[in-house]
């Protein structure tokens, strides 16, 4: 069974490679209008970081507003690549928890969650909230459009489920 809460067992994740855009100045003749200087970046969508995944959860799509961090940025470079499904299993009569498959940057701090949020938790496990905690987790973002009584209608409809993590 896996296990949300704990100890910290001190490992550190390692960091995303970050990635840099350079912008350059290419002399051009005065005469010669520039003509669409940001062809590049309009044109590189999958590299762009979004503010939002899905959640697929039996026939339930959740959107979750992501915060902005290091863990999220990593996540959605791998959901660039393709969908991630786990299995997440309840724990402590308040959450979902799996095992994301991947280690994330992980900036832990002592928070008290709510239901629909989404936690990166020792790096690697998937928390969904449908109750509350308080514990040192790292949050990833939010279900929005469901109550919290509904939340934990889907989450808790059996045990356990299935989630798929989309961009789309």
């Amino acid at each position: 069974m896996l296990s949300a809460c704990g100890s910290k067992n001190g490992e550190t994740a390692p960091s995303p490679s970050e990635q840099t855009t350079e912008n350059s100045t290419d002399l051009q003749d005065s005469s010669e209008p520039n003509e669409t200087p940001d062809v590049e970046n309009s044109e590189n969508k999958e590299d762009e970081i979004t503010d939002t995944v899905y959640l697929t959860i039996g026939s339930h799509r959740i959107s979750v507003k992501l915060e902005k961090n290091e863990a999220t940025d990593a996540l959605t470079e791998i959901l660039n690549q393709g969908d991630i499904t786990y299995t997440a299993a309840d724990y402590g009569g308040f959450e979902k928890v799996g095992d994301l498959g991947h280690t994330l940057p992980h900036s832990d701090r002592r928070i008290t969650t709510e239901a629909g949020d989404v936690i990166l938790y020792l790096g690697n496990q998937i928390v969904l909230f449908y109750g509350s905690n308080t514990w040192s987790y790292t949050k990833l973002g939010k279900m929005n459009g469901y109550s919290a009584s509904e939340l934990k209608a889907i989450l808790t409809e059996s045990n356990p489920v299935s989630v798929k993590i989309s961009l789309q």
